[in-house]
């Protein structure tokens, strides 16, 4: 085998609440990682150079700083790998809006390259590299719609009912580090039980903050808000509202105001990255 050609799903976080911070700072959560059935797509081919390449050159994003490009550096060093790979992304999902796509992106280059590369790395190994990348990639390199706590790396796999999901990018890029070093933001909210949240959901501690600083998400959350609950994905930039039917979800998304770009997704529980790997 020298080339795969595999699917990087985006995620929503169904509601998103923030309950502390711990000895090291970061912050103590609850969401639910949502898998959706949109996404990136990344080819990866072997080649024996033991060098890294990976297209298009993303402006504004050194080579070093895509998590692609750390995600393979990392298996390489962990394993002592010394064969490389040509990485050729097709970006759809867009950049900084909360839905996972540098995460997804790095999980699949992990479990790619771990079977291009026969590293046989096992799940729980690809986690914990995964985890040192990003709290959000354990979850797309485990594969499931998960539960999460404690800093997201505490994953309890979760079926959902399937949703159909109308997804609005507004214009904006909203920095998760800025959200979550602001001295407005919420952070003692009561923990729930997965029952609490299966009967009465929740809600994103971060949106009334974002709101407030970004014009753009409050005015798509307000359009959105006239046909479902609308709500921000992590720290945003992007906001979601779920439906019942597919035709219910495109329906609204044609209505959208068309200087805001998004797209509809199915909600699903189980990854088409680990299928395709399987």
């Amino acid at each position: 085998m020298t080339e795969l050609i595999l699917p990087c799903p985006a995620k929503l976080n169904l509601f998103l609440h923030i309950l502390g911070q711990n000895a090291e700072g970061y912050h103590l959560l609850q969401t639910v990682f949502q898998l959706l059935d949109s996404g990136d797509t990344l080819t990866i081919s072997h080649n024996d150079s033991g060098k890294i390449q990976i297209s298009p050159n993303i402006p504004g994003l050194a080579a070093k700083d895509n998590l692609i490009y750390k995600a393979a550096q990392l298996l390489q060093q962990h394993t002592g790998c010394t064969q490389g790979a040509t990485m050729q992304l097709s970006k759809i999902l867009p950049m900084g809006g909360g839905i996972g796509g540098g995460s997804s992106n790095a999980a699949s280059a992990l479990l790619g390259l771990n079977k291009l590369w026969r590293c046989e790395l096992s799940i729980d190994e690809l986690a914990m590299l995964g985890r040192s990348l990003g709290a959000d990639v354990p979850v797309f390199v485990r594969g499931q719609t998960a539960w999460a706590e404690g800093i997201g790396e505490k994953l309890q796999p979760l079926n959902m009912e399937t949703r159909w999901f109308v997804v609005l990018a507004p214009n904006c890029h909203v920095s998760t580090k800025a959200i979550f070093s602001h001295k407005d933001l919420t952070r003692d909210t009561t923990a729930i039980t997965v029952a609490a949240f299966l009967e009465k959901g929740g809600k994103n501690d971060c949106q009334p903050l974002v709101e407030r600083l970004f014009p753009q998400v409050r005015d798509a959350v307000d359009w959105l808000n006239q046909y479902g609950s609308a709500q921000l994905t992590g720290t945003g930039a992007c906001v979601f509202a779920s439906f019942k039917s597919e035709d219910s979800a495109w329906n609204v998304f044609a209505n959208r105001p068309k200087h805001i770009n998004g797209f509809v997704a199915k909600g699903i529980n189980d990854s088409p990255l680990h299928q395709c790997l399987t």
